[in-house]
């Protein structure tokens, strides 16, 4: 099994003076998925809960919709590779992601990439409309459990987080990877192939900027509420305001700005 990190050599520059010392890196690597043997993209991820972060993808491309229409998933030896058979209506529903997408290869920064108009980055969701509410005090206290599962950046200090809670404080699972799109997708995807899809009783945290990308996975599987420290962009506040989600940033402490849908924080 690959490793998310890898020890090496640096030489450490303090105060003008260099020496020889012993680091260690956030690995990252190329991963294919297919579906039924035939290429659909390949993602630079930080190895491990590959199948997670592949069922994650394809719900956020609306291939599928539930851990229903996966037949099954298979993993070459060496990991670079996982290929996805689908059933049901996930058959039909790809040609018409296909004719979306371009074959690429996507970096750990891209959440987007591959689409080939601005129409194909329209999020074709129902609104979401949970009623229930948060207390602001729970929302503060989101980023700090987030970060005490960071163990990998604990080690290297390269890499981005991402937390599904219950409305309880509960957290229901959480992953890192280089990519902030790959953290998410591989949270929710661990969720989809459990079949706990939608989680309109869930709040999804991540531990940095909140882009559209983001938010649009949030939607994609039913999340009312996403939770950033870091930043929302203007994209992701209009889709947020468009579908009902409510988008909390810059939560770091007892602090935090609400951009849309203030009505679920007490």
């Amino acid at each position: 099994m690959s490793s998310a990190w890898r020890a090496i050599e640096v030489e450490r520059v303090r105060d003008g003076q260099r020496s020889r010392a012993e680091d260690r890196a956030a690995t990252e690597a190329p991963l294919a998925i297919r579906l039924h043997g035939q290429p659909f993209v390949i993602t630079m991820r930080t190895p491990g809960a590959d199948r997670d972060l592949a069922a994650g993808f394809l719900l956020s491309e609306q291939v599928v919709r539930g851990a229903d229409e996966i037949a099954g998933m298979a993993q070459a030896d060496d990991e670079s590779a996982i290929d996805v058979t689908l059933r049901g209506e996930a058959v039909g529903r790809l040609e018409a992601r296909l004719a979306e997408r371009r074959h690429v290869t996507a970096s750990s920064a891209c959440g987007v990439c591959g689409r080939q108009t601005l129409d194909a980055l329209d999020t074709p969701a129902p609104p979401l409309t949970a009623t229930w509410t948060l207390p602001a005090t729970a929302i503060s206290r989101l980023p700090e459990q987030l970060r005490s599962q960071q163990s990998v950046f604990d080690q290297t200090g390269g890499l981005h987080a991402a937390g599904v809670f219950g409305l309880d404080g509960t957290l229901l699972a959480s992953a890192e990877d280089v990519g902030r799109h790959n953290a998410v997708d591989k949270v929710i995807g661990h969720l989809v192939l459990r079949a706990a899809l939608p989680l309109s009783s869930q709040v999804l945290c991540v531990s940095g900027r909140a882009s559209f990308e983001l938010v649009q996975k949030a939607i994609f599987a039913g999340i009312p509420m996403l939770v950033a420290v870091s930043a929302p962009s203007t994209l992701a506040i209009d889709l947020a305001h468009r579908h009902g989600l409510t988008l909390a940033g810059f939560v770091r402490g007892a602090a935090f700005n609400l951009y849309t849908h203030p009505h679920r924080v007490a």
